[in-house]
C-alpha cells in the first residue's frame, strides 16, 4: 500500500552477525503468540522490519507474554519495547525492559488483579508507575554497569494488562514512549493512546514534573526559556524522559483492542487504506488464527519498514 512499491523485499534477507561466545544474543525475525482466557481472544506478534531485514541488522522490537497466577485469579501481561535506533545493543535493551517489568508485574500480579477487578483506578496508575519506573531505572543501572550512555541502552515500552476472570472486562494499558493504542467498535477505529496532558501528573522517581507552585500559592519557577546553569553543589540534572502513559477502559462485546510499538502505529494514523483493510479484516465474527495475524500486521506500506510489534484482543 501506498505511494508506489516499498523499497525492500518482502522477505528476510540477511542474518544479523553472530557471535560463537554469544549465541543467546540472537534474536529471531518474527516472534507470534496467543492464547483465549475468559472473554478475550489474544494475539501478539513481533516482525523484524523491511530496513533490518535487508541490512542484517537485529529486530530492535521485543515481545514479552505471560499469565501470573492461576484459574479466575489469573493476570495475562503483554509487554513489548523498542530499542533506541542506531545503537548497537538496542534489542538487548528492549528485551531487558520487558523482562524488568514482566518480573515486577509478576510479584505484585495478586495486588493488581484485585485493583483491577475493584476499579481501583488510582491504586492502578501510581503503583503501575512505580513498577515501570522501576524497571527502566534497573535499564539505566545495566547500562551503567556495561560502561554504556544510558541514553542509548534505553527503550521504549508499552504493556497490556488483561484480568482472566470471564466477568472482568477492565482492560489496562500503560508505559512509557512512542507507539500507539486504538480500539476498533463497529468497524472503526478509535485512536485512544493516552495524551502527553493525561500522562503527566504528580511526581513520580524519574517521570513527571514538580508542580509549579506551593499549595500555598507561591511560584516555585518562573520559565523565561534560559537555561540554569548547573549548581556546583549538585549534579547537573538528567535529561527529561518520557512521561508515563495510562489507560484502563471497559471493554465491550466485539470490541478489538490493538496495542503496538511505532513501527505498526505510525502507518496506521498515517496510511488510510492500511487502516481501512485492517478494519475489513479484524471486524469479522471470529478472531483471526496466528497465522493470518501475522500476515495482516505484515501488510506492507511504502516509506515505513521499521520492526513492527502488534498486540490485539478480541471481545467474544
Amino acid at each position: 500500500m501506498g505511494s508506489g512499491p516499498p523499497t525492500y523485499d518482502a522477505e528476510p534477507t540477511a542474518l544479523p552477525p553472530a557471535d560463537p561466545d554469544e549465541l543467546d544474543d540472537l534474536v529471531a525475525d518474527t516472534v507470534l503468540d496467543g492464547a483465549r482466557y475468559g472473554a478475550s481472544t489474544i494475539r501478539a506478534a513481533s516482525v523484524r522490519g523491511d530496513s533490518a531485514r535487508f541490512r542484517g541488522e537485529p529486530r530492535r522490537d521485543s515481545l514479552l507474554t505471560a499469565r501470573f497466577g492461576v484459574g479466575e485469579q489469573a493476570l495475562v501481561l503483554v509487554a513489548m519495547a523498542t530499542g533506541a535506533r542506531a545503537t548497537p545493543g538496542a534489542h538487548r535493551a528492549a528485551a531487558e525492559a520487558c523482562h524488568w517489568i514482566a518480573r515486577a508485574v509478576g510479584r505484585s500480579h495478586a495486588r493488581l488483579s484485585e485493583d483491577i477487578r475493584a476499579a481501583r483506578r488510582g491504586d492502578l496508575k501510581s503503583g503501575l508507575h512505580r513498577l515501570t519506573d522501576r524497571s527502566l531505572g534497573k535499564l539505566r543501572a545495566s547500562a551503567a554497569e556495561q560502561g554504556i550512555d544510558p541514553e542509548e541502552y534505553s527503550a521504549g515500552l508499552r504493556c497490556l494488562l488483561l484480568p482472566a476472570h470471564p466477568e472482568c472486562r477492565t482492560r489496562v494499558f500503560f508505559g512509557v514512549g512512542p507507539g500507539g493504542l486504538f480500539r476498533l467498535r463497529d468497524g472503526e477505529w478509535q485512536d485512544i493512546e493516552p495524551s502527553v496532558a493525561d500522562a503527566i501528573g504528580e511526581a513520580v522517581v524519574g517521570f513527571g514534573s514538580q508542580p509549579a507552585e506551593t499549595p500555598d500559592g507561591d511560584r516555585l519557577t518562573m520559565d523565561l526559556g534560559i537555561p540554569t546553569p548547573p549548581s556546583p553543589y549538585e549534579p547537573a540534572p538528567e535529561p527529561p524522559r518520557e512521561p508515563f502513559r495510562f489507560r484502563a477502559s471497559v471493554a465491550r462485546p466485539g470490541d478489538a483492542l490493538l496495542m503496538c510499538t511505532g513501527g505498526l502505529a505510525e502507518p496506521l494514523r498515517g496510511e488510510p487504506e492500511l487502516s481501512a483493510h485492517l478494519a475489513d479484516r479484524w471486524s469479522g465474527p471470529t478472531p483471526p488464527g496466528l497465522a493470518a495475524f501475522l500476515a495482516d500486521t505484515q501488510v506492507r506500506v511504502k516509506g515505513y519498514a521499521d520492526d513492527r510489534t502488534a498486540a490485539a484482543v478480541w471481545e467474544a
